[in-house]
This record gives C-alpha cells, structure tokens and sequence, in this order.
C-alpha cells in the first residue's frame, strides 16, 4: 500500500462540515482497504483511539474487535465509560480485559520510573497479543497514529509508540484512518461522530496512566488515594469552569508520610500534590494560577474524602526545570 502523507495545502479540519467529508472520505477507503475481513483495535479510551473506533465502526461495524485492556492504572470512572459508549452505545464488538491483578503483581517494589514503564508497555503487549490469538481471520490492525506521532518518529525525537512491539508471527496489515490529522482536528472529527464531550476533549492522560503519579513503588492503597483525589480534582475544575482552560491537571501520591491530626488523634499519611499546567506544545510549561479560594476547598475534600491522606501540596514548578509528569 502506498504512503499516505498529510498534503501540504490541506485545510485544517475546523468545521463539523469539514469533518463530515473527512469521515466519509475514511469510511470509503477503509472499506476498500479491510473488505469483509476482521480488524483488531487497542481501544484505551484516550482520544486518538476513540475517534479512530468510531470511525471504523461506522465504516465496518462489528468486523472491528476493541480489546480494551484496564491495567489497573486508568482514572476513576474510564474503563466504564469506555464499555458504556462502545458496546452500550454504539454496539461495538467489544473484548474487556481486566488485568489489574496481573499488571500490579508485576509492578510490586518496582520503584524505578523507567523500569516501571518497561513493565507496563510490555504487559499491555503481552495481553494484547493474548486476546488476538483467541480470535480468528484477523488480517488488520488499527491504530490511532496521528500526523505529529509520524513527523517525531521521522525526526527521531521518538520512537513511534504505536507501531511495532507486537510478536514476529502477527503480521497484520495496519489501518490508520486519522493519521493525517492533528490532534485538534481529531478531536472535531470525533465530536462529529457522535463520541461524548469528556471522552474528546479529555487532557492528554500518559501510556502508563497513574502508574506514573505513584511515585515509588506501586502500592494498591496508594494508586487508590492518586484515583480517589484525581477524581475529586476533576470534578472541582468542572464546576469551576477551568475543565477546558488548564491544559492538564492531575494529582500525585508521593510515597512518603508525614505526621498530622485528624479527629483529635496524631496521624501519619500521605501528601496529595496537585499540579496544573499549561502549554502550546508540552515542551516548556507555566503553572495554573488557581484561586485561594478553590485551592482552600480542594484540601477540604481531599482530606475528608481520600482515605490515608493528611496533607495537600501543590506544585509551583514551571517546566523547566520540572517535568510536566513526575516521573
């Protein structure tokens, strides 16, 4: 199959207009493409992934296979919104895997950030590769590769995550529907097919989700007190208008305790660090003035509400010399 490349004169996909001839200039070459043939698809629940599950189910319905592997490590609420949208909504032939256990008996007392990642990517591969050798007459892989994941891998900034790391004997031919398109233009070409807003306009979530804002080894209690506050950050922003004006926003677990009261009694517990940050291409960053007032009603809740948790921090580290993730 010959190269597709993003032309040079395209105009940017800025309107619902725009993004319906896109989407039915997609489903026609998919179509060409896949046949009557079945398609494999890694659905996350990230943007990338959705919109290109949206697209190919309406081009070839119940020929394309979402495995939607929960590590464990998602946000409060996703693995249900993704099996809620796709299979409840949208009828899709949808494999859920929970592999929680599996992932977090793999990551116990690993406390290196790069190791842990290793150990995240690699499972994920592995129980991919497991569920796709449990179907039959698979001969095409999807994938939610973007124009920007091509030009880095080009450059060699990166290596491109999507492509490859599946064994030697499954050799599919891949299917890249929204290659060409920037991240902004998935986003409207999704919101034309009919996905929900927080699921197309969610903030950019890492590979390794909050295996990542658990620094240290991975704790079960603690992973739950980063997904308890995470969820409690979220929903504040919502209700105070700063959801869409704040590029990401996310807690953090550090795996230390410090001395507080809680009820009348010495307590010893974690801290939550909260960190939000804004940037145009995530290379530098600035950090979110968030009002006292917010910040005072935040440390209420996490404090009342999270389990093992005595303190709340925030981080006023712009980037550099910080990373916009912790580890």
């Amino acid at each position: 199959m010959e190269e597709i490349r993003r032309p040079d004169d395209m105009v940017r996909i800025t309107t619902p207009e725009l993004a319906q001839a896109f989407i039915e200039e997609q489903v026609k070459l998919v179509q060409e493409q896949v046949g009557d043939k079945k398609v494999l698809l890694a659905l996350s629940g990230g943007v990338d992934s959705s919109v290109v599950a949206a697209l190919l189910i309406k081009a070839i319905g119940k020929q394309l296979v979402c495995v939607h592997v929960n590590h464990g490590l998602l946000r409060k609420g996703e693995p249900e919104q993704v099996i809620e949208v796709f299979r409840n909504q949208m009828n899709a032939n949808l494999v859920y895997v929970d592999a929680t256990d599996r992932f977090l008996d793999k990551l116990a007392n690993v406390e290196d950030p790069e190791t842990k990642r290793k150990i995240i990517g690699g499972e994920f591969i592995e129980v991919f590769a497991e569920e796709a050798r449990k179907l039959d007459g698979i001969e095409f892989l999807a994938q939610g590769t973007i124009w920007p994941d091509i030009l880095e891998s080009e450059k060699g900034i990166k290596a491109h995550h999507n492509a490859g790391g599946l064994p030697e004997d499954m050799n599919f031919e891949l299917v890249e529907p929204v290659k060409i398109l920037f991240k902004d233009e998935v986003r409207i070409v999704g919101k034309e097919l009919g996905l929900p807003d927080n699921m197309v306009f969610r903030q950019p979530f890492p590979g390794p989700g909050l295996g990542v804002r658990c620094p240290g080894a991975i704790t079960r209690d603690r992973l739950e007190a980063v997904r308890e506050s995470d969820a409690i950050l979220r929903e504040e922003f919502a209700k105070n208008n700063l959801e869409g004006k704040v590029w990401q926003y996310f807690t953090v677990v550090p795996d230390f305790k410090s001395t507080g009261i809680k009820n009348g009694k010495r307590s010893f517990e974690w801290s939550v660090i909260i960190r939000a940050v804004n940037t145009q291409d995530a290379m530098t960053a600035t950090v979110e003035n968030i009002p006292f007032e917010l910040m005072q009603h935040l440390v209420e809740r996490i404090t009342a509400e999270v389990p093992g948790v005595n303190r709340v921090l925030y981080d006023f580290t712009p980037k550099p010399t910080g990373t916009i993730e912790f580890e």
